[in-house]
């Protein structure tokens, strides 16, 4: 099973999880909830790159292998 499968078996929308800011972009940040495993938050005043955050699932993408985060 790979790492995205795993995350996906064992997480659903709505969940609560800590991350790692692992980049930040204009438009948000991808935050590592996972080894391996980067969700993108949408906000406009991102954390810096390192910092720990505390995000929900917003929706999951299980075609594209992607989901989104709102800050929790």
């Amino acid at each position: 099973m790979s790492q995205w499968q795993a995350f996906v078996a064992a997480h659903a929308e709505g969940g609560v999880l800590d991350g790692v800011v692992a980049r930040v972009l204009p438009f948000g940040a991808f935050v590592e909830v996972a080894p391996g495993v980067q969700g993108l938050l949408v906000t406009d005043r991102a954390p810096g790159q390192g910092s720990r955050v505390t995000v929900r699932i917003d929706s999951i993408d299980g075609e594209r292998r992607r989901f989104s985060l709102v800050q929790a």
